[in-house]
C-alpha cells in the first residue's frame, strides 16, 4: 500500500473517458454491491473529475438493461464543482442519470436537499468520499446514514489513512487518529443498524476502504 500510494496509484485510471480516483479492486467490489442491492439512488459525496459518478451511472444503466430499476439515478455532491469538470460530466452519455449539487455535505440546508431528492426511493446506496477528517466524516454519517435501509450499504472511502505512516499526508488536515476509519469506529459504537461486511473486506487484499463497507442490517 505504501508503494501504491507513493506512485499515486488511485490516479492511474479512467472510467468511460473520465478520471476515476479509485482502486480497480474497490470498483469491482462496488459493482458487486450495486448489482446485489439494485438501488434506486446512489448518493455520493465528492465529485472531483466525475469518474465515480459516471461509473455509478453506467452500473445503473446495466442494471436497468438486465431488468433492474429503469429510472435509477445518481446524485453527486461536492463543495466545489469545477467548471471544466461539470462541462465534461454534463456532455457525457451517462449524464442522463446524474444530478449534481454544489455545496458542503455537512451543511444542514444541503443535507435537506439531499433528503428531499431521495424522497420515497426504496433502496438508496450512500458513498462518502469528500473531506477525510474525523469530524467531517462523522457528521456525514450522522446526516446521511438514515437514507440507507436494510440490505443496502453505506460505503466510506479512504479509511486506509489510519493505516498509513504518520507523515503520509503532511499537506492535509487528516492523518492517523483523525480520518474516516476513526469516524466509522465511533459511528459503529453508537449505531446497531450497520456492521462491517467482513466477506467483502476479506476478499479485498488491496483496498482504500478497510472497515469502510458497511451493510445495513435493519431499517
Amino acid at each position: 500500500m505504501d508503494r501504491a500510494n507513493a506512485r499515486k496509484y488511485s490516479y492511474h485510471f479512467e472510467w468511460l473517458g473520465r478520471p476515476v480516483i479509485q482502486y480497480p479492486q474497490d470498483m469491482i467490489a462496488l459493482q458487486e454491491i450495486i448489482w446485489a442491492v439494485q438501488p434506486d439512488l446512489i448518493f455520493e459525496t465528492g465529485i472531483a473529475h466525475g469518474g465515480s459518478l459516471i461509473f455509478s451511472a453506467s452500473m445503473l444503466e446495466l442494471n436497468a438493461a438486465c431488468g433492474g430499476p429503469p429510472n435509477a439515478e445518481v446524485l453527486g455532491l461536492d463543495i466545489d464543482i469545477r467548471a471544466h469538470n461539470r462541462e465534461e460530466i454534463e456532455k457525457h452519455p451517462m449524464f442522463k442519470r446524474i444530478t449534481m449539487i454544489e455545496g458542503s455535505s455537512i451543511d444542514d440546508r444541503v443535507a435537506a436537499r439531499v433528503h428531499e431528492f431521495a424522497g420515497n426511493m426504496k433502496r438508496v446506496l450512500v458513498i462518502l468520499d469528500s473531506n477525510h477528517t474525523h469530524a467531517h466524516v462523522m457528521r456525514e454519517l450522522e446526516l446521511y446514514s438514515s437514507l440507507v435501509k436494510a440490505g443496502s450499504y453505506l460505503i466510506v472511502f479512504d479509511t486506509v489513512i489510519e493505516d498509513m505512516p504518520e507523515d503520509a499526508f503532511p499537506d492535509r488536515p487528516w492523518g492517523k487518529g483523525d480520518n474516516p476509519k476513526t469516524a466509522v469506529w465511533e459511528f459503529l459504537r453508537a449505531n446497531d443498524r450497520f456492521e462491517i461486511d467482513r466477506e467483502i473486506q476479506d476478499k479485498l487484499l488491496l483496498t482504500v476502504a478497510p472497515d469502510g463497507f458497511l451493510k445495513c442490517l435493519k431499517d
